[in-house]
Parts: structure tokens; C-alpha cells; sequence
């Protein structure tokens, strides 16, 4: 093991040399008997452990670990995450200069000490005032491919990503909301390993490759979220894809009905899907057996379990981020029969993260006021240099979202419409001039408002929900 001779402070104010640092891990590996190993920009800390026999931990097993100390080390980090379980491999990234990049990669033997790790060491306090972030690492084998012609099959995608890249192994295509010939002009590509997607994305992504003469856009897609066993096992709500635009929540709580009647407890539905919530979960595995192929209103229809929502996870996690095609999210609803809210917000407000996901637990934002005393320095500052957490509205969180991917401002175009009891309805159409010649042209809710804001926010929701569903900015 080879290391840097320079100096770096240990986070007390005190400095230790490079040779201090190298007796520090030397001390580390003779203790514990696991290796150590620079290359590439990593350090590899095991990978397998002594002793180890058979093949590498499953997926599943290993951790991210950012906002790490840059002066600190495997001899400190070692020791905080072996009170997880078992560590099969530690990767530290590292810069040439000797310092750490302020990220890491734990492996441990099992997925129960991975996820014990994120239970007990997220925001844990590693040095005074250094808080450490932990959350599941998965390897990510799947491509976003954007700007695809929508007459095209899934055959005839999956053929045609097969010649020009290495390693696919399926397509993933979703009809078109209004017209179920045609596909929604993106597709998911899943490959055998993430070293292949890697390949493809390194071939495709320039932005000058054509299929069919059309310019595609790749990127990556976002992993498939895991969720502990434990957790679905409680699961009592399916997720509903593939349904037309016309077909209505009543339609879908009749259909879920007829094999057994009174099971389903409500229907909430968004554009082409919907999320059937039933009483008991047994039910709700025997609904999605049944009806898993069915057609409705002429659409077939493909039902899974949905999956809830990480309680750790928050909007400032989540900002660049996406659901996967075949991860969706539980969303947490209002029962107006509960007479209890079970989101945050009204029902015209839902809690909705640029993702793509309503959640029911995120943490309440802090909003209060402090007094301003006389005197008190203030500095001019852009909205985009503060952090997500900073908005509570997503009208807010849209402007900062298009900012942040360098796109031109939203555009709210207002309509209205009169009730049958002669009120004003008002809803927004949003345009975000930049993507507008892409696969959406615009973006507009399905319900209407009776308040100005309301509208607003309502759209600002929308358009978030369907940008975080169609792709994925890193």
C-alpha cells in the first residue's frame, strides 16, 4: 500500500503528516487482517474480508456515504460502520493530492446490516458539527433513451439497441396515454451489468447518434428503489398502470370490486394510473392476481404492489432525481371519511417531490419567523444559491428544478371554466419552453380550482410529478 507523504488535519485542529496517516491504516489492516488497495481513485478496504468462501454479498448490501470529512480515514470510518455489521468491502474515493473526495461505498454481507447502517449511521453526528448522509447504493444497469418515434414497437426498439450497443437484455416501452398504438417517445433499456449500461451510455450520449434519423437523448435512468421485505409484507395498496385518460376512479373502484365486493377502500387516479387502495392486504394480492392483464375501457392494464415511500427520504435527496418505471411510490391521499389528514397539505395541495413522488412522511418544513433587530447586517442573495429546503411551495420548486437542469422559466398560462353551480373553476397549463418540442408539450392537471393559488400550485405539482416519471437529471 502506497501513500501520499502530506499533511492533513484529523478534524481537531491538529495535523497528521502523511506518514502518521499511512501508520494509522497499516494499524487498521493488521488489526482486522483485511487488505488494502489504491487504484483508479479508489480505495479498496476488503473486497472479500479473511476469510471470506463463495461468491460477493447480493445486491442490496452495500451503502453510499457522502458528506464525509476530507481529512478523514479509514482508520476513523472503519470502526463507526462495523457497528452496522460485517463489512465485506469499504471503497473510499480519493483524490490525488491524498485527501478523500468526501464520499464512500460500504458492502456488507447482508441487506439486514446495509439497512441497519442507514438506519443508525444517516445524519449521524461523525465529527462535531459534520453530520455523514447513508443511504442504499445500487447499481444502476438501466438507460433513459429519449426522443424515440412513437410509431415504434418494442421489438423493434429492443433490435435496434441490440446492434448498437453491447449487453441488452430488455426494453422497456409504455403505450401513449391517448393512443395505445403508439409508444410515450422514451424507453427504458435494461442491461446485463452496470459496466454495459456504462458502455452504452459512454457511445450514446455525445447527443449526435441517431436511430430512425431522430437525434435521442440518453441518460440514466434511476435505479429501482429497494424496500425492505418486512416493509411489503404491510403493503395493502396496488399500483395501476396503463389505464386510458377517460376512465374514471368510479370505473376503477367498480372494476376492483367485482371479484370480491366492499374490499376497496378508494381510488386515487393521475392521468393514465392510479393507486387502488384496498382495506386488507390480502385482498389487495388477490385483486392484483386477478386483474393483473384485465382490460378496462379497452386499455390493458398491468397491477403491482406499490411501493411507500422511504420515511428518511426529503425533497433536497430527491431534487435530481426520478421513480423508476417499475418502482412507483405509494402516495399518501386525504380520506375525507378519516377526518384526518394523512398528507401534507389540503387535498388541492398534495406534498409532492420533484421525483415524481407525493409522500405522507416527509418532514414538516421549518417555517416561523425570528425578530430582525436594528442594526442586523443583510446580504443580497439569488434564490438558486439556497438550498431546496429553503421552499415549501412547488411553484417555488419548479423554478428552482428548471434553473438547476439550466432550462428557460416555466410559462402558466391561466383558463376558466363555471361550474354547474355557477362557480369559477380555474387551471394552469405550464410550458417550459426548452423541453417543448420533446415528448410533453405542455403540462396541465386534470382538476380544477376554485382559488388562484391553488390553481398555481396545483400545476406546478403536476408538472413536477410527470417530469421527475419521464426522465432522470444527474
Amino acid at each position: 500500500m502506497h501513500e501520499e507523504n502530506t499533511d492533513v488535519t484529523n478534524g481537531c485542529g491538529k495535523v497528521r503528516s502523511g506518514t502518521q496517516n499511512e501508520a494509522a491504516l497499516l494499524a487498521l489492516m493488521e488489526k482486522t487482517g483485511y487488505s488494502m488497495v489504491q487504484e483508479n481513485g479508489q480505495r479498496k478496504f476488503g473486497g472479500p474480508p479473511p476469510g471470506w468462501e463463495g461468491p460477493p454479498p447480493p445486491r442490496g448490501c452495500e451503502v453510499f456515504v457522502g458528506k464525509i470529512p476530507r481529512d478523514m480515514y479509514e482508520d476513523e470510518l472503519v470502526p463507526v460502520f462495523e457497528r452496522a455489521g460485517k463489512i465485506y468491502e469499504f471503497r473510499l474515493m480519493m483524490e490525488f493530492s491524498g485527501e478523500n473526495r468526501g464520499y464512500a461505498f460500504v458492502m456488507y454481507t447482508t441487506k439486514e446490516e446495509a439497512q441497519l447502517a442507514i438506519r443508525i449511521l444517516n445524519n449521524y453526528e461523525i465529527r462535531p458539527g459534520k453530520f455523514i448522509g447513508v443511504c442504499v447504493s445500487l447499481d444502476n444497469c438501466r438507460l433513459f433513451i429519449g426522443a424515440i418515434p412513437k410509431e415504434k414497437k418494442k421489438e423493434e426498439i429492443l433490435d435496434e439497441m441490440k446492434k448498437v450497443t453491447e449487453g441488452v437484455v430488455d426494453v422497456i416501452v409504455y403505450p401513449n396515454a391517448t393512443d395505445k398504438t403508439k409508444n410515450r417517445g422514451f424507453a427504458f433499456v435494461e442491461y446485463e451489468s452496470h459496466r454495459a449500461a456504462a458502455m452504452a451510455r459512454r457511445r450514446l450520449i455525445p447527443g449526435t447518434f441517431q436511430l430512425w434519423g431522430h437525434t435521442i437523448q440518453v441518460d440514466w435512468a434511476d435505479p429501482e428503489k429497494e424496500v425492505d421485505e418486512e416493509t411489503m409484507q404491510r403493503v395493502k395498496v396496488l399500483y395501476v398502470r396503463n389505464l386510458m385518460i377517460s376512465t374514471t376512479e368510479e370505473t376503477i373502484k367498480a372494476e376492483f370490486n367485482k371479484f370480491k365486493p366492499g374490499v376497496v377502500e378508494r381510488v386515487k387516479k393521475l392521468r393514465d394510473y392510479a393507486f387502488v387502495h384496498f382495506f386488507n392486504r390480502e385482498d389487495a394480492v388477490a385483486a392484483m392476481s386477478v386483474m393483473n392483464g384485465k382490460c378496462i375501457d379497452g386499455a390493458s392494464i398491468e397491477v403491482t404492489l406499490a411501493k411507500p415511500v422511504n420515511k428518511e427520504s426529503t425533497w433536497r435527496q430527491h431534487l435530481n432525481g426520478q421513480i423508476s418505471p417499475n418502482s412507483e411510490s405509494l402516495l399518501g391521499f386525504p380520506n375525507k371519511e378519516d377526518g384526518h389528514q394523512k398528507s401534507l397539505g389540503k387535498t388541492s395541495s398534495l406534498s409532492v417531490r420533484p421525483n415524481g413522488q407525493h409522500s405522507p412522511n416527509l418532514p414538516e418544513i421549518e417555517r416561523c419567523t425570528y425578530p430582525f433587530f436594528p442594526g442586523t447586517k443583510l446580504t443580497p442573495i439569488s434564490m438558486y444559491s439556497l438550498k431546496s429546503s429553503h421552499f415549501s411551495s412547488a411553484v417555488m420548486h419548479l423554478d428552482y428544478y428548471c434553473n438547476k437542469n439550466n432550462w428557460a422559466p416555466p410559462e402558466y398560462y391561466l383558463y376558466s371554466t363555471t361550474s354547474q353551480d355557477g362557480k369559477i373553476l380555474l387551471v394552469y397549463k405550464i410550458i417550459i419552453p426548452t423541453i417543448a418540442n420533446g415528448s410533453q408539450s405542455y403540462f396541465m392537471p386534470d382538476k380544477l380550482c376554485t382559488t388562484l393559488e391553488d390553481a398555481k400550485e396545483l400545476a406546478a405539482q403536476f408538472t413536477l410529478l410527470h417530469l421527475g416519471k419521464h426522465k432522470c437529471f444527474y
